[in-house]
């Protein structure tokens, strides 16, 4: 069997304030809280899953719930940004004015390899791009209709990642021998004097399925916090290429999680050289394999292993106080 991976999976992260990160999210960038449940490793933690309107996989960010979360020492043996898709230019001059007029920190509509793109951050400081999709590569996700957000500039999926590292080659090997990534091309850092940022595609290819890598010669360790990215999953398809990606990795000796099942879906861990977290998580089941489609997110929904334990869980959580 050949395996190939099918694109950005999802990308999960830190908050210090779940209630804040949820408005931003939701209110400010227009996408579904598809999932509202607990970290499986600290049940006494929220996980929140952020996505497209139908929970389709490669479209959702997701946080865990860290209140006493520092703030974040940015540095090399990091995931940086994580990039949102739009559609258009014409959205991302809509979404200037929107973030002009909420108060969210942003910085100029610029290039980036080849395609237009707009920095911003939330108020964790976490680092965020949206990025023009045209469409020819990872199909676009079904936007959640908001309001106040048009449909045709609204985020349709993630984008690619960004690692920052000090010596890639051990991840660039990583990615293109162990995981089946092409390289694609580069273009300039966004710091003088720094090598080329480099780009490895998956999948169909377009922001959807691709990890940059920029190289920093100039930065200590990251010291994580709130805000920075936890780890960075990949798609595949279905569980029977999931059992190949677990046994290709044990026959080659690498160090892994071995199989976990978060019932919405099946993952492998694996830490790079660098100290970044993959994942490989599988697009099946979904989301609504225990929530009516329509009913997603709107209450806190635990996994059958965990709901013997409701009364216990809920009452070592704080009260969610969102809309």
């Amino acid at each position: 069997m050949t395996l190939q991976l099918g694109g950005i999976h999802h990308v999960s992260s830190i908050t210090s304030h779940i209630e804040r990160n949820h408005d931003f999210f939701t209110r400010i960038l227009g996408m579904r809280l598809v999932k509202k449940t607990v970290n499986q490793d600290n049940t006494s933690s929220y996980h929140l899953f952020y996505a497209d309107a139908v929970g389709t996989p490669g479209t959702d960010m997701t946080y865990f719930d860290i209140p006493m979360a520092g703030r974040t020492h940015e540095g090399v043996s990091s995931i940086n940004s994580t990039a949102f898709r739009v559609k258009s230019e014409e959205a991302l001059a809509f979404w200037v004015q929107r973030f002009d007029e909420l108060g969210v920190e942003h910085g100029e509509i610029e290039e980036r390899f080849g395609r237009k793109v707009l920095p911003f951050r939330d108020e964790d400081l976490a680092r965020f791009l949206l990025v023009v999709d045209d469409g020819s590569g990872i199909p676009y996700g079904e936007p959640w209709k908001v309001d106040d957000i048009p449909l045709e500039y609204a985020i349709v999926g993630l984008g690619g990642v960004t690692l920052t590292l000090r010596n890639t080659q051990a991840t660039e090997r990583v990615l293109k021998k162990v995981l089946g990534f092409e390289y694609i091309g580069s273009y300039p850092s966004l710091v003088p004097n720094q090598p080329n940022i480099l780009v490895f595609s998956t999948g169909l290819g377009g922001p959807a399925g691709e990890v940059h890598i920029e190289q920093r010669l100039d930065l200590p360790m990251e010291r994580p916090g709130r805000g920075s990215v936890h780890h960075v999953a990949f798609r595949v398809n279905n569980f029977e290429e999931y059992d190949e990606w677990v046994k290709k990795f044990d026959e080659l000796g690498y160090v892994t999680s071995g199989k976990v099942d978060r019932y919405y879906f099946r993952s492998m861990y694996y830490r790079d050289p660098n100290g970044i977290l993959f994942e490989l998580a599988t697009d099946e089941p979904g989301f609504d394999a225990d929530e009516p489609l329509d009913e997603m997110g709107n209450k806190l929904a635990l996994p059958p292993f965990l709901e013997p334990k409701r009364t216990e869980i809920e009452a070592s959580l704080h009260p969610l106080k969102i809309q």
